[in-house]
């Protein structure tokens, strides 16, 4: 895989910045991210063949707006602004936005105009999807609108000086034909060629592993997820048995979930791992504790803690391990930490802003910018089993942030009972493996109930269903009545203390998948 000859995307802040690299990697192009404050010298050590400006949450004619070098659009390749991209590249090169009085949010339809490359071979109209309040009052000179939606602006171009921009995001699954309007921007614009794929993205990686880390040892997180376990196999291949692999209870797992998966982690993958019973300090650290900040970075500082002192049982001295091992994916990136442009934090991530500032290890996160399909998609390629590869993600804080309040081993239990039948039900239905998660969430209410002629006051329970490509964005499970049917009347009958079982029916955005 070359990294040379692909597109670089410029990152103004956007949620969706990703997105954008991912639906041109999926043309099998190599796409780099790097902060819309990158030096003209930082995107030419690429040779990218095109750029792509994102979108980003300022208005450009803010004090604040994020800044970028204007010879950008001067490096004689093809440049392609994407919502604040198309107003920023506006406004640097003498035309004018403003506050809309119609702000544009969600779907609307876009009219194409005859003649862009942009939109070869596209229908005319177009379901197309917004998130601006600004729009293009007048466009720089040299550019021509190629699409519009009776209310705005929503494309245009130079194609003189190779400069192309829409107000929509093709990134996203909303808008009919964005992947091919990308394509149209990748290949018949830019004239890129493909020569990014999983297993060349494992040879690089693997040989990046085996560069940063040379004679050292490393220790991995693993926690028994997909992420964890491709990232293993990937260290493991470029270091061999110099990578110690530990899998702790934390007390926050679900049902039988420790012992199963160390056998399907040491048995049916043949990975050196040591499981750790840590199960009553980590609910001591919790004790107490309600807001879900607090909880996702006490739980990370103790997974630290915990690694640290095993690394020091390993070995002393130079032979103590180094470095360790992460599946931080793009998503867990994207809403902790702004990372490469100014982006809004959404929750910390256990493994990203959770972690303490005196990390005694250097980090391998060799899955970082991607996203969990891809991370399956690689790791059939590197042979896991697909019970592995199927499974539903699973927070690194584990239940805890399932349980909504204070951690106490007696709602652990009632809630890993529930969610015990949550999986069982959706799996009978056979829709395990055609939903993106399926869980429950212990909520801190009780209310009353009768059970056998008895007035009870037990818990609710909200189940939480859930249909994704990315876990960028997701959309509720319309689940038949009978499968709802079933798990609502097993959970009240069979997990004494829930007498009310809810279903949630919010999507991403507004709400996150988990509820902390």
């Amino acid at each position: 895989m070359s990294e040379r000859g692909g597109i670089v995307v410029l990152d103004f802040g956007g949620q969706y910045t990703q997105l954008i690299a991912r639906r041109i990697r999926e043309q099998q192009v190599f796409s780099a991210i790097l902060p819309c404050t990158a030096s003209v010298e930082q995107i030419q050590k690429y040779e990218p063949v095109g750029v792509v400006l994102s979108g980003g949450p300022n208005s450009v004619y803010d004090a604040g707006a994020p800044p970028c070098d204007t010879a950008v659009l001067s490096l004689g390749v093809p440049v392609l602004g994407i919502c604040y991209g198309l107003q920023w590249m506006t406004h640097v090169l003498g035309g004018h936005v403003e506050r809309a009085d119609r702000r544009e949010y969600g779907r609307t339809e876009l009219l194409v105009k005859n003649g862009s490359a942009l939109f070869a071979g596209l229908p005319q109209r177009l379901r197309i999807w917004n998130s601006h309040g600004d729009h293009v009052r007048a466009l720089p000179a040299g550019f021509h609108v190629t699409g519009e939606t009776g209310n705005a602006v929503s494309a245009a171009e130079d194609p003189a000086r190779k400069l192309y921009a829409v107000q929509f995001h093709p990134e996203v699954r909303h808008t009919d034909c964005g992947s091919e309007i990308l394509r149209n921007f990748v290949f018949e614009i830019c004239h890129a060629r493909p020569q990014w794929s999983g297993a060349a993205f494992i040879a690089e990686t693997v040989d990046s592993i085996r560069k940063q880390v040379g004679e050292a040892t490393a220790i991995c997180a693993l926690s028994g997820g997909v992420d964890s376990a491709v990232a293993a196999v990937m260290v493991h291949q470029a270091i061999g048995d110099r990578l110690t692999n530990v899998f702790v209870d934390t007390g926050l797992l679900r049902k039988n979930e420790f012992c199963e998966t160390l056998e399907l982690l040491r048995d049916r993958m043949g990975l050196k791992v040591e499981g750790v019973d840590a199960r009553k300090r980590f609910l001591e650290r919790l004790k107490g504790v309600e807001d879900p900040e607090e909880k996702r970075k006490r739980i990370g500082g103790e997974f630290i803690a915990v690694f640290d002192e095993r690394a020091r049982q390993m070995a002393s001295g130079p032979d103590r391990p180094a470095f360790l091992v992460q599946g931080t994916l793009y998503p867990d990136v994207i809403e902790s930490v702004a990372v490469r442009g100014p982006s809004q934090t959404i929750k910390t991530h256990h493994n990203v802003g959770g972690l303490p500032k005196d990390l005694p290890f250097a980090l391998i996160e060799p899955l970082r910018e991607l996203f969990k399909d891809e991370v399956r998609r690689i790791g059939r390629e590197l042979g896991l089993p697909e019970e592995m590869l199927t499974k539903h993600p699973f927070p690194g804080p584990g239940l805890a942030v399932r349980l909504l309040g204070e951690v106490s081993e007696e709602r652990l239990a009632l809630l890993r009972d529930a969610d015990a039948v949550v999986v069982e039900e959706i799996r009978r239905a056979g829709l395990y493996e055609k939903v993106w998660q399926a869980f429950a969430v212990l909520l801190p209410v009780r209310s009353v109930g009768v059970m056998g002629d008895e007035r009870s006051y037990g818990f609710t329970v909200a189940v939480r269903v859930v249909e994704s490509e990315d876990a960028m964005t997701a959309d509720w499970a319309r689940l038949p009545m009978d499968v709802l049917e079933r798990i609502s009347t097993r959970i009240v009958n069979e997990v004494r203390g829930i007498n009310r079982v809810v279903y949630d029916i919010s999507s991403k955005p507004p709400s996150t998948i988990e509820w902390e």
